[in-house]
């Protein structure tokens, strides 16, 4: 849920866009946003996600069975959740036209 909802009941597309980021979160973590908590830190895996990309040490929470293959996919991954998940809708992107296809 974002945080606008969350505190003001205020949805919008942004809400949407948080959601989404939560999601690419959970694939890339193998770990439920709702279920996570991190007793050390008291976060959400939201949270912890922002605490580990601030210390640069952010792949340390991808989910094991990913092979190293896919590192640099993961952590572009999480690049792209983190920018869902900023806590103010206005700093979240915009969803993409449809019309518009990736690698264009």
């Amino acid at each position: 849920m974002s945080p606008e909802y969350a505190m003001e009941g205020m949805f919008s597309i942004k809400s949407d866009v948080y959601s989404f980021g939560v999601l690419m979160l959970e694939i890339v973590t193998g770990k439920r946003n709702s279920s996570y908590y991190n007793e050390k830190t008291n976060f959400n895996m939201v949270g912890h996600v922002w605490e580990l990309w601030r210390d640069g040490k952010c792949m340390d929470i991808l989910n094991s069975t990913l092979d190293e293959e896919f590192a640099e996919e993961a952590s572009r991954c999480v690049q792209i959740g983190l920018l869902c998940v900023q806590e103010y809708a206005s700093d979240r992107p915009n969803v993409v036209s449809s019309s518009v296809h990736v690698g264009e």
